[in-house]
């Protein structure tokens, strides 16, 4: 047996050949089998393992069409040394071959939790906007990986996108990286990047509550334990994808934005519920929630989807903005990995083993 090695490069290499429709498609299958209880996904409880400066995180999981992975996340902890926190989240998956059990592909794993979680919230903005929606201004906090891969998705599938502006807890490189590969790809949209207002600067919080009116859609990936805008400021009709809290007490927006939406929509009501620090603020039910499997039939065959009108307007009229809220699910990782590595093989991409699981 051989054995598939794709580096980052690799992986962005492979990644850059899927159109936002495809990876959609993607997260529709996947949302769809959680949605409907099927018995062919599997999601064993991740293991936890702590090392001197990371916690590492194991999570298996397997769908039976597409594969059988496994994805190790090295988290650093609190009091890690700054350049272990700067150098992020080192990430592996681990693709099986489903015939004889063994390792087929070693995949970098940094980018790949981005990227499906970025396809999960597009796939909420197609099925909950109008088909013909045409928002012209995005607001993003953060500006890590979700926030790059999120910006790169959302603005290739929206063109009518005019305005990007981009608040980060800080001016850093990070944000100017982003910055300029936002700008290299997208030069006809107008870019802005700032640091969130401080408690003394009257005129940077203006600036943002501004950014925060003018917003169509909203996508935040932080870990603020503390609402990042106020309610009133979110005018009628917008989006927000809610990325970034996966602890009770995270909360990136605040209660009344919550209720405002009167329906979320969600991955998973069992992991939002334990893990979502909004949501549990609010004192949501399994009643208030709407997993996004739910609004939508997906075709296996023909890998496509159709939106499932009644539920769909249910959320639209249960309040006057739309929540997409995410903690993430593990067979979300078995879908763009599984499909990371078939595109590579078929490109011809990344290093092969041979005769790796066999014996002289």
């Amino acid at each position: 047996m051989s054995l598939l090695v794709l580096s980052a490069a690799d992986v962005a290499k492979v990644t850059s050949t899927f159109s936002p429709d495809e990876l959609v498609a993607l997260m529709a299958n996947v949302f769809s089998r959680l949605s409907e209880r099927r018995c062919d996904i599997e999601q064993p409880h991740r293991v936890t393992l702590g090392m001197a400066h990371h916690t590492s995180l194991f999570m298996p999981s397997r769908i039976t069409c597409a594969g059988t992975t496994m994805k190790v996340v090295s988290v650093p902890t609190s009091d890690a040394p700054k350049e272990i926190k700067e150098k992020g989240l080192p990430a592996t998956t681990i693709v099986l071959d489903e015939q004889f059990g063994s390792v087929k592909a070693v995949v970098n794993a940094r980018r790949l939790t981005a990227l499906r979680n970025a396809a999960g919230s597009l796939l909420s903005a197609r099925v909950i906007l109008p088909e013909n929606a045409s928002p012209r201004t995005i607001l993003a906090i953060g500006a890590g990986a979700q926030i790059q891969a999120h910006l790169a998705l959302f603005l290739t599938a929206y063109p009518s996108i005019e305005s990007c502006v981009i608040y980060n807890r800080s001016r850093n490189a990070r944000l100017d990286t982003l910055r300029e590969l936002l700008q290299s790809s997208f030069p006809n949209v107008k870019l802005t990047t700032e640091a969130l207002p401080g408690a003394h600067s009257k005129q940077a919080e203006v600036e943002f509550l501004d950014a925060v009116k003018a917003a169509n859609i909203i996508i935040t990936a932080t870990s603020s334990t503390r609402p990042l805008f106020p309610s009133k400021l979110v005018q009628k009709g917008t989006h927000l994808c809610l990325i970034g809290s996966y602890k009770p007490e995270m909360h990136e927006i605040d209660t009344d934005l919550v209720k405002r939406a009167g329906l979320i929509i969600i991955d998973q009501k069992s992991a939002c519920l334990q893990e979502a620090g909004e949501l549990i603020d609010a004192q949501l039910s399994e009643g208030d929630l709407v997993e996004l499997g739910e609004l939508f039939d997906y075709n296996i065959k023909e890998k496509t989807w159709i939106p499932r009108e009644g539920p769909i307007e249910d959320i639209q009229t249960a309040g006057d903005v739309t929540i997409f809220k995410s903690v993430g699910v593990g067979v979300q990782d078995v879908a763009i990995a599984c499909a990371v590595v078939e595109r590579a093989v078929k490109e011809n991409i990344g290093v092969l083993i041979e005769q790796y699981d066999e014996d002289d």
